[in-house]
């Protein structure tokens, strides 16, 4: 495989830091390569919030579900989705322009989305560790506040950056069989694929743990579709101005 290839396939979550600073001209350069993603239309709907002042990422950290290492990276970043910027543009060009639509939501989402991968690729390319950080959607209301986020903009995520003080092993992901189709959907393996995952997962997690967490991918899901549903968001996000109409 070629080095790109490789560097893909190394990504772990690293959540524990040295103290050495990231160069402000490095991070520059990695928010620049963020922005030669792909971008719907041209739009590029994101905005990036460098989290500088210590006690904001403080609050943020205990917001996010008391993440301490969003306090203690060199660098931490939220991804917010933006449509102001866009929708005035177009504005002052002269268009009516039409707000809070469905798919102006998940455009913004995903090109922040592809936007933040892309510095997260020319991170580790740079020996820098990162930290995707979805619990700022647990509270996003209070973190918004914080950030002064102005209507028609939402945070999506958030990422910490640095210099890793952790060599974690790469999480095993399901089998290219589980999630690739020919032509049309068919779930017919599914339950055997996952079957073996479960397996693996189990292997892992027990290795990774000297044997005290003995559990499967399927169990780990569990939380995800019964308690951890975020059941705000939807209003949320129509006080931000995506109503999804």
């Amino acid at each position: 495989m070629n080095p790109t290839i490789e560097l893909l396939k190394s990504h772990r979550s690293i959540r524990k830091f040295t103290g050495k600073k990231i160069p402000e001209d490095l991070l520059r350069e990695l928010i620049r390569a963020g922005q030669c993603a792909a971008t719907s239309n041209h739009v590029q709907a994101y905005s990036i919030i460098h989290v500088i002042d210590p006690e904001n990422r403080r609050k943020i950290a205990e917001l996010a579900g008391g993440q301490d290492y969003i306090a203690d990276c060199s660098d931490f970043l939220v991804f917010c989705a933006d449509m102001r910027r866009s929708t005035d543009a177009a504005g002052r060009a002269g268009a009516d322009v039409v707000r809070g639509m469905t798919e102006q939501l998940l455009v913004a989402t995903i090109d922040t989305s592809l936007m933040a991968q892309n510095v997260a690729i020319a991170a580790e390319s740079e020996g820098l560790g990162l930290c995707y950080i979805g619990g700022i959607r647990n509270n996003p209301a209070d973190i918004s506040e914080i950030l002064r986020l102005p209507e028609h903009v939402y945070p999506v995520f958030g990422m910490c950056l640095g210099y890793p003080d952790q060599n974690p092993e790469v999480k095993p992901r399901l089998p290219v069989e589980a999630i690739l189709r020919e032509d049309y959907y068919s779930d017919a393996r599914d339950e055997e694929l996952v079957a073996g995952f479960d397996r693996t997962m189990n292997e892992y997690y027990r290795e990774r743990t000297g044997g005290n967490k003995d559990t499967t991918w399927s169990e780990q899901l569990k939380p995800l579709f019964t308690s951890k549903l975020r059941p705000h968001m939807r209003d949320f996000l129509r006080k931000c101005g995506f109503e999804m109409k």
